[in-house]
């Protein structure tokens, strides 16, 4: 499994922006195409919402890449 950390430096990040910015996709629309796909999971648990709030602390998968949220 490949893991990312992502700086957080607001006080949250929306979803499809933050594929887009990890570099899983080429940019926030294709990451809506993605979360929509049903391979995004959060902390455990399936997401369909495309622009969720993501905060520091969360944990996001797609595939086997696991991405850790932290505040900066």
């Amino acid at each position: 499994m490949q893991r990312v950390s992502f700086d957080l430096t607001a006080e949250y990040i929306e979803l499809n922006q933050l594929l887009k910015l990890v570099g899983l996709c080429d940019s926030g629309g294709s990451g809506k195409v993605l979360v929509a796909s049903g391979v995004v999971w959060i902390d455990g648990q399936q997401e369909l919402r495309k622009t969720c709030k993501i905060r520091a602390g969360q944990n996001v998968s797609v595939g086997d890449v696991r991405i850790t949220v932290v505040a900066a």
